[in-house]
């Protein structure tokens, strides 16, 4: 059984949406991440990736975003307590607000950072960089049309 995550990978002239997560965070915290969480189990459902998608990045740093949602991959990873998640990251868009630290016990600092800023950043671990690596690519397919 996995626990599922998703994630945003929130694009914006030419940067992408990075966050600091919190020192708090079991996860990873303190290092650099998409803005996302872990999918609630809601029975019978449709949309639910992208519903939850849209409710993460609202209550942790107060955006909204277009409808029009894009794949662009999936990895698994194992927490320290041993459960598996499987992160499925998508390209978005935002439609409505500023991004800011809205859940501090989540989010110490909101940033928007170019790809090779992410590349170069100490607190940027490496499943942070192949998201970006695979949403630049998707973003280019879409920039494109």
């Amino acid at each position: 059984m996995f626990v599922l995550n998703v994630e945003g990978a929130v694009y914006r002239e030419g940067k992408w949406l990075i966050i600091e997560r919190s020192t708090k965070e079991e996860h990873a915290g303190g290092l650099l991440s998409l803005v996302g969480g872990t999918v609630e189990n809601e029975g019978f459902s449709t949309g639910l990736l992208e519903r939850t998608l849209r409710r993460e990045l609202f209550e942790e740093v107060g955006i909204t975003i277009k409808d029009d949602v894009k794949y662009v991959r999936n990895s698994s990873f194992v927490l320290p307590d041993g459960r598996v998640v499987l992160d499925v990251v998508f390209y978005c868009e935002i439609a409505g607000g500023e991004p800011y630290p809205k859940s501090k016990d989540e989010v110490e600092a909101v940033f928007w950072m170019t790809a090779a800023e992410v590349f170069a950043h100490a607190k940027a671990p490496i499943w942070l960089k192949e998201s970006i690596e695979e949403a630049d690519i998707q973003n280019n397919k879409i920039e494109l049309k």
